[in-house]
């Protein structure tokens, strides 16, 4: 197996400090989480922002600031959110970061429909290719794992293809040990793949995703709670548990630039100034 890369994905869109007091905001907040995640063991942060009242937003200052602000203490691999739904959801790539998400398909996610018609999805996996980019192959449904390989058969993904399941939610396939089996059964083979299971699922797919030999994500972007009517109060705290799963299970967690090597991905990237943000 190889090591186990654990990627935390820190805020997210969908929850407010309503729900609960750790969720980081403020782009500072978002950048010293992510930190205290690399150094409880995380390789990757898959990173959103927020505006000044806390709503998701992309702009490119925030993101900036938050990128700068995690390379200037810590060599972690950033993973920026794009979105087909919003005008300015792919401002992230002009940062070109190491990987950003790439939804394979369209779905209903709770409430929410995201339209990604494959038209849509090549020219963006065009657009990641012209600025090195690692697609994060996200599978909410099995049918998604479908169009991924005929991206990769029309030679728009680069090897090795990297999967991000992403289990549990309303729409979606279910976050159960059936789902997972088959859907790392679907898989071509040399791909890479990471589990992420919402809500408190999120520990049970973590475990069965380090026993399989893939990889996992954590953080509160997805799992508000550690353990059920108990609130997680870090992404580093979801992360650290993680590592002691690992260590129980024998599998030892890859650091920063190991996961570089797993994935393929370039090992370097241009520091840009840092620029004030909240």
């Amino acid at each position: 197996m190889d090591k186990l890369i654990i990627s935390v994905a820190v805020t997210g869109g969908s929850y407010g400090r309503d729900d609960s007091p750790y969720l980081p905001i403020s782009s500072s907040e978002i950048a010293d989480s992510a930190v205290d995640a690399f150094n409880a063991g995380a390789a990757i942060a898959h990173i959103h922002v927020r505006d000044e009242e806390g709503k998701p937003c992309h702009d490119l200052e925030r993101y900036g600031y938050v990128v700068d602000s995690i390379r200037a203490r810590c060599d972690m691999i950033m993973n920026l959110t794009t979105d087909l739904r919003l005008k300015g959801g792919l401002s992230s790539l002009k940062l070109a970061p190491e990987i950003a998400s790439f939804p394979c398909g369209s779905a209903n996610l709770g409430e929410v429909a995201l339209c990604a018609p494959p038209a849509i999805l090549r020219d963006l996996a065009k657009q990641m290719q012209a600025v090195g980019t690692k697609p994060e192959l996200e599978i909410f449904h099995d049918g998604m794992i479908g169009q991924a390989i005929q991206f990769d058969d029309q030679g728009l993904l680069e090897q090795p293809l990297f999967f991000q399941f992403l289990l549990g939610i309303s729409g979606g396939s279910p976050a159960d040990p059936h789902t997972l089996l088959r859907l790392v059964d679907s898989l071509p083979a040399g791909a890479k793949w990471t589990v992420s299971g919402a809500g408190l699922a999120g520990t049970p797919m973590a475990t069965l995703g380090i026993m399989l030999g893939g990889h996992v994500t954590v953080g509160l972007e997805g799992q508000l709670f550690y353990a059920p009517g108990e609130l997680a109060t870090s992404n580093a705290q979801l992360v650290e548990r993680i590592v002691r799963l690992a260590g129980e299970l024998g599998r030892e967690v890859a650091t920063a630039g190991e996961a570089r090597s797993i994935l393929g991905l370039n090992a370097t990237r241009q520091k840009r100034p840092n620029k004030e943000a909240q």
